[in-house]
Order: structure tokens, then C-alpha cells, then sequence
């Protein structure tokens, strides 16, 4: 403010700019300024037509116009100017500044992805594998500030990426997820949850997530499902697991003629929705891209992050600069009716 007051006398307080930069406390004053120049209009027709007038006899040709005869207007328009400039003063014009720091409780999300041979299976487009790392990338994409890490697994299960906030490193990742990434055939989802276990139990976040993907079949790894999902849970990790594939013939690959070939697939729910219930989660079974889409948006919006945020707000008056000017303008008026100057104005 002390800048400010030492700038008053600045004509770049009644720019348009300016003004529009302000918020008003009170506008309603504002609106009164055109009434107060429509009364000092009205008042100077009225004082022009009634005021005396003293009958002379002069030749026409003596009769000249002078711009010194509207120096006799300055006291009114100085007075309007004056009630203008309080009225602004009233209105109280401010600026304010208002800070925002937010920050979020920040949530850990692991994704164990099954890439064992069954998941070639293209009983989705263009096949399990395929779909699952395309609604998991739009799964990333759809969050912020949340750190997320990548588990892959098949006859073994290794991690792929550690816990990042580096999205389009995982996007990279998932892109480059392939059936032979690993050696080992089948599908070991105790190996898997000891993976994500292990990544998770130093992590501090408020919240610890798993999401399990898979065709359902256990039958590799030396770690019991069960067994594995109890370890997580006692470190805090909540599990969401999600069944992809239909049971009955399931096409995958083409035959000599390009025929879909039919494969006998059977899902082994049981201990799917175990796992789920150890973990504290929820089970999920999708028989298509858009039910397997539609369990990811589901969990997007169970694992929200919590934001906070406080907000700091500092007001700057700027009243007492449109105060300043009218005093001087009222100064000024005074001078003009107080002294001989009016006199020579009205003469």
C-alpha cells in the first residue's frame, strides 16, 4: 500500500484496464455516477434558463463567442467530478490475491498382469493380453500424482516397473509387455501377489492397491494364492481382482484354411473372489473389452485419492487513492468559489 499512496497522483488509476482489474465491495455507488452527471446537467440548463438577465443594447457585430466564456463551467464540472470520484471511493475498489496449495494422500497401485499363453486367447479384441493393456494404459492415464508400478507374471512372476509417478514410462512398459517376457509356462498368482507384497511393504502411502488380472487358472509358482493374498493383506495392500475369457471354446489362432481354431477354456472363479475377500477388495469377471473397461473405470473411482486444499486470500484497498484525488479536487473548488477567480469566471 505504501507505493500505491505514493502514486496516486498517476493518471493510470482511471484507465479502463485499471478499473476493470478492480473488484468492487460495493458497486451499487457506481451506479450513481450517471445520475450525478445527468443533475449537474439538468441544474445547468436550469440555471441557464431562469438565471437574470440584464436587457443591453448592442450592435450585432460587437457580439463574439469566446472560449473563455466555458472557463466559467470549471467550478460545476470540478464539483461532479469530485462526487464522481467519492462515489468511487464508496464503492470500495480492491484487488485480491488468492493462493491455492492443494496436495493429495497420495495412492500406491500395483498392476499384476497375467501374460501366460492363455491370455493369447481372442475371446476379446484381438485377444485378452492385448485388451487388458489397453484399458490398464487408459487406467494410468486417468490418474494424477498417484504412484504406480507393474507386475507381470506367468510360471513366475517378476516386476516390470517400481512404483513412478512416471506415466509414460509405464505406458512404454505396458507396450512392451509380451508372452516371452518369461521362460516358465503357467500361471503362478500366489508368485505374483509376492511380488506386489514386496514392492509395497516399505511403501508409506495412505493407500496400497493391487489389481490382479488373470484367466483364473493357478497351477504354477511355489506360493499359494491364499497364502499370498493373507501376506498382503496383513501389509495393508487392498486386492481387486478381475477374471478375463469365457468358459466353453474359445477361439485362438487360425487353422491352415484361416478358420478360428476352438480351444475347450474353463475359469476357475473360486479363488479369484478368495483373493478379493482376503484382500479386502472386490472380484470382478469380464467376458469382453467393454465389461473389462468398465471394471477398470469402476476401481478408478473406488481409489481416489483424497484432496486437500487451503486456500490463502490477501485484499489490497484502493479506495483511499480515488479519496485523494477528490479531496483535491474539492481544494481546488473551493479556491474557485472562495477567491476572486469565480468572480472572473461569472463576469
Amino acid at each position: 500500500m505504501n507505493d500505491t499512496s505514493l502514486q496516486w497522483l498517476s493518471l493510470d488509476w482511471f484507465t479502463p484496464a485499471t478499473l476493470r482489474a478492480f473488484t468492487w465491495q460495493w458497486p451499487e455507488f457506481l451506479y450513481l455516477i450517471p445520475a450525478v452527471v445527468v443533475l449537474f446537467i439538468v441544474r445547468w440548463l436550469l440555471r441557464r434558463r431562469f438565471n437574470q438577465k440584464l436587457p443591453i443594447a448592442t450592435v450585432k457585430r460587437d457580439l463574439r463567442s469566446s472560449a473563455a466564456n466555458l472557463l466559467r463551467l470549471v467550478p460545476e464540472i470540478l464539483l461532479m467530478l469530485v462526487l464522481a470520484l467519492l462515489l468511487v471511493a464508496l464503492a470500495r475498489p480492491q484487488r485480491t490475491n488468492e493462493m491455492v496449495e492443494q496436495w493429495t494422500e497420495g495412492i500406491d497401485i500395483m498392476l499384476a498382469l497375467d501374460i501366460s499363453q492363455s491370455m493369447q486367447i481372442e475371446d476379446f479384441t484381438p485377444n485378452r493380453l492385448e485388451a487388458a493393456k489397453r484399458v490398464a494404459r487408459e487406467f494410468i492415464e486417468g490418474r494424477s500424482q498417484d504412484r504406480i508400478g507393474i507386475v507381470v507374471f506367468s510360471g513366475d512372476a517378476f516386476s516390470l516397473a517400481p512404483l513412478t509417478t512416471d506415466y509414460d514410462l509405464l505406458k512404454q512398459y505396458l507396450n512392451e509387455i509380451s508372452y516371452d517376457m518369461i521362460e516358465s509356462r503357467g500361471t503362478a498368482i500366489g508368485s505374483a501377489l509376492a511380488v506386489v507384497t514386496n514392492r509395497m511393504r516399505e511403501s508409506t502411502a495412505a493407500s496400497k492397491v493391487c489389481i490382479l488380472l488373470s484367466d483364473g487358472d493357478s497351477n504354477a509358482g511355489n506360493i499359494d494364492p491364499l497364502t499370498a493374498a493373507e501376506l498382503a493383506s496383513a501389509y495393508g495392500v487392498r486386492i481387486y481382482t478381475i477374471v478375463v475369457g469365457k468358459e466353453g471354446l474359445v477361439p485362438m489362432g487360425k487353422d491352415f484354411f484361416g478358420r478360428p481354431q476352438m480351444y475347450p477354456n474353463t475359469v476357475d472363479e473360486t479363488t479369484m473372489r478368495r483373493i478379493a475377500e482376503i484382500g479386502e477388495g472386490e472380484f470382478f469377471r469380464a467376458t469382453n473389452n467393454q465389461a473389462l473397461k468398465q471394471v477398470f473405470d469402476r476401481i478408478d473411482q473406488y481409489e481416489k485419492a483424497e484432496i486437500k486444499e487451503t486456500r490463502y486470500k490477501e485484499t489490497s484497498d484502493y479506495y483511499f487513492i480515488y479519496l485523494q484525488w477528490a479531496i483535491a479536487g474539492f481544494l481546488f473548488w473551493l479556491l474557485f468559489k472562495s477567491t476572486f477567480i469565480t468572480n472572473i469566471l461569472e463576469d
